[in-house]
């Protein structure tokens, strides 16, 4: 019995599915996974994997590149005669599950971790390619056997939208988080702030930026840390543009790292001022390292803070509310821990990989076999 993982990113197969990687081979399955390229291949092979290289270019609109795209995924599937057949992110789900419908494939699966560019932005550019990919999109979905989304607001838009039917639909608690790998940790002298993202303007980077701003002219003892890389692509804040905030001491900056758990410590409370996600995963880590999260009240964010709990919520695109919540922290410190303990309680209950895999497992309909659970 074999599964085909179709992943648009190398660092995104160990990172964010690794864990159910392991659930599946536990239950008798080998893994195939494909990726654009060869980086970071030995941490992906260290999974017990076979690993499959397709070029793709996850943010290119050529339609030339994409065509070649399907026609190696079929070639793939074709070939190795897969019986599950998962893609993530909207090349791999849309050319995944065509390229699986035509190659026959028993059971073709689709998870959207999040709406993305084309459905965030509001200029014309995103419009024309929204328009674009909802045509794509209801292909995609019209081939494959199960939908899975990561929050209900997504799947509630793509049915309105009519890009789904609901009964394809099933909704699961983002990837989950591995606590045993994400431990709660002490909290740092000195009241820091985190935000991991890619450095764009949709994860809310001018945001938290604008934040950062006020709180130092208040409070310039506080700590600022951003962690993540400045892409080449049409939603992402340059590194030039970001410099003179790492040069007048607003934020300290870190590139990409696999070594995420370190930044984590060094935080009191963590950062994400998305406009929409699935399920982030790195706001899912801070719980599970028992950080209060502030994050706005967007789809896939608000299901992950319990406003007035275990942090905050705020509107989307409000630089000062983030920065009115961080400095309710600094002038609160005693809800750092408070709400830190009731983060990570809620993560335990909802967002634990074990809880998760059990629902992709199903959605996926790989059969449990007895077994111990540790992972």
């Amino acid at each position: 019995m074999k599964v085909l993982l179709i992943s648009p990113k190398n660092r995104t197969v160990y990172n964010f599915r690794g864990d159910l990687i392991k659930e599946i081979q536990m239950r008798g399955y080998d893994v195939i996974v494909t990726g654009p390229n060869r980086d970071n291949l030995e941490k992906i092979l260290a999974l017990g994997v076979q690993f499959k290289e397709i070029p793709m270019n996850k943010n290119g609109l050529n339609p030339l590149a994409d065509l070649r795209y399907l026609r190696a995924l079929m070639q793939l599937v074709r070939e190795e005669r897969p019986d599950v057949v998962l893609g993530y992110t909207s090349k791999p789900v849309i050319y995944g599950s065509i390229a699986a419908k035509l190659a026959k494939v028993p059971h073709k699966a689709a998870m959207v971790t999040g709406v993305g560019y084309a459905f965030t932005a509001r200029s014309v550019k995103a419009r024309i390619i929204r328009l674009i990919m909802s045509m794509l999109y209801k292909a995609a979905f019209w081939s494959c056997d199960v939908a899975i989304f990561q929050n209900s607001n997504d799947a509630d838009e793509f049915v309105q939208r009519h890009l789904v039917n609901r009964e394809k639909c099933v909704v699961v608690n983002g990837s989950g988080v591995n606590m045993d790998r994400f431990p709660v940790a002490e909290f740092p002298p000195k009241v820091t702030f985190f935000m991991l993202s890619r450095v764009m303007y949709s994860k809310g980077i001018r945001e938290y930026l604008e934040a950062c701003t006020i709180v130092k002219q208040k409070y310039p003892q506080v700590r600022c840390m951003l962690l993540g890389a400045c892409e080449n692509t049409q939603d992402s804040l340059s590194r030039e543009a970001l410099q003179p905030y790492i040069d007048h001491g607003i934020i300290d900056y870190y590139g990409e790292t696999d070594r995420v758990a370190d930044y984590y410590r060094q935080c009191s409370v963590y950062v994400l001022p998305s406009y929409r996600e699935g399920t982030p995963r790195t706001v899912l880590e801070a719980m599970s390292m028992g950080r209060p999260i502030i994050t706005t009240d967007a789809p896939g964010c608000r299901g992950t803070v319990l406003d007035g709990k275990t942090g905050f919520l705020v509107p989307i695109r409000d630089g000062k509310a983030v920065a009115e919540k961080m400095m309710k922290f600094i002038e609160h410190p005693e809800l750092i821990s408070s709400m830190g303990s009731a983060s990570v309680e809620y993560c335990r209950e909802k967002y634990d990989v074990r809880i998760v895999n059990q629902a992709m497992c199903d959605a996926l309909k790989i059969k449990e076999r007895k077994r111990d659970y540790a992972i």
